[in-house]
């Protein structure tokens, strides 16, 4: 460890209160802008959580239809035996889709309602609180934070699509901001709204070892009037359009708080400089060069701004385990890329907030050090 680094240290660890001041500072900043990212990853996270977990490695929709949300998408029926006849897919499960309501007690959800073969081995929902995943006639599961607010559970009645279904289930991690997800079997939904020669979406698993993408190139080439997309490509058509229109207020608010965030750490740093002020004038009245005094004016705005950020972190991921506990239909999460941008921008403007001070630092005269009320 250089020698400005260990002196830098040193300084810190002796002046506990100032060392708290200057990290516990540098930490709010940080949590503020951490907790901003994780609410956005968190919420795109949400949007697309039925399409990472369908157990769909391909999706195939009418000509031009390229995600769910707010779209009509209609297929002839017989497209799921043509998809499954191409080469590379291993399960072909068609799928009805519409932008709906879940009702009982006068109260509305509004839903993702999916009808499902009772059979399906994709697009059925992956964790259930309570209940069977097994769906009957006349039956439906739904999320179980839905339920709670409409008050209703299992065996109760509810109003899907203007029709009367039971519940069988209540599904976990089909909840957002926006909305829920409602499933009931495909032969009832294709009754209720007269879609029996018709299908919104067809999933498709491929083959083991097979290349999903080139599986869906092979479908889009050979089932002609389909846009074919991969999972993956699916799911961030999905978040540009949902993020497109409701995420403008989202991305300000962490653009703000970006901003807000590394003027407080500017802030803090920068005060902490200057407060050192009397002990850089004693190094150098005992001979320490401005270079040497520069590397520990910086080394010890690096250690502040390791500090806070360890802190910030771990701040940002108690939040992360809480704030879903309240009940919230909000669930946060924390990404590397938010990380490492935090620590970069955080980094630099640290660095730039600890060398504005150093020319005044640079000419003081040490001389007065040593006088009573010398530089503070």
């Amino acid at each position: 460890m250089s020698a400005p680094l260990r002196l830098a240290r040193r300084n810190l660890v002796a002046n506990r209160g100032r060392m708290a001041a200057s990290a516990g500072g540098v930490a709010l900043a940080f949590t503020l802008v951490l907790a901003l990212d994780a609410v956005l990853l968190g919420v795109t996270n949400q949007l697309t959580r039925y399409i990472d977990d369908s157990g769909a490695d391909v999706f195939v929709a009418q000509n031009g239809v390229r995600n769910l949300h707010m779209v009509v998408s209609a297929l002839p029926a017989d497209t799921v035996d043509r998809v499954a006849a191409v080469d590379g897919v291993e399960e072909a499960t068609p799928l009805l889709y519409v932008t709906g309501t879940v009702s009982a007690a006068g109260e509305d959800a509004v839903a993702y309602i999916f009808g499902i073969p009772a059979d399906a081995t994709m697009g059925r929902p992956v964790r259930l609180a309570d209940g069977t995943g097994d769906l009957g006639p006349d039956e439906a599961i739904i999320d179980a934070r839905a339920a709670g607010r409409l008050g209703v559970g299992l065996g109760d009645r509810v109003t899907i699509l203007g029709r009367s279904f039971g519940v069988s289930g209540l599904s976990e991690g089909t909840s957002n901001l926006v909305n829920s997800i409602a499933f009931v079997r495909l032969e009832d939904f294709a009754a209720v709204r007269g879609m029996g020669g018709v299908v919104s979406y067809v999933l498709v698993r491929v083959e083991r070892g097979a290349d999903a993408t080139a599986v869906a190139s092979r479908i889009e080439r050979l089932v002609p009037e389909t846009t074919v997309l991969t999972r993956a490509a699916f799911a961030a058509e999905e978040r540009r359009l949902v993020m497109d229109m409701s995420g403008d207020v989202i991305v300000t608010m962490d653009v703000i708080g970006f901003v807000v965030g590394l003027t407080v750490v500017a802030l803090t740093v920068h005060i902490a400089t200057l407060s050192r002020r009397r002990e850089f004038g004693i190094l150098k009245a005992i001979g320490a060069s401005n270079r040497f005094i520069s590397l520990v004016v910086v080394d010890g705005a690096a250690l502040s701004v390791a500090l806070g950020l360890l802190t910030a972190i771990a701040l940002t991921a108690a939040l992360v385990v809480v704030v879903p506990l309240t009940g919230a239909d909000l669930g946060l999460a924390i990404g590397l890329d938010s990380v490492a941008k935090v620590l970069g921008f955080g980094a630099l403007i640290a660095l730039a907030a600890a060398l504005l001070p150093i020319r005044q630092i640079a000419g003081l005269d040490p001389a007065t050090v040593f006088r009573r009320g010398g530089p503070r």
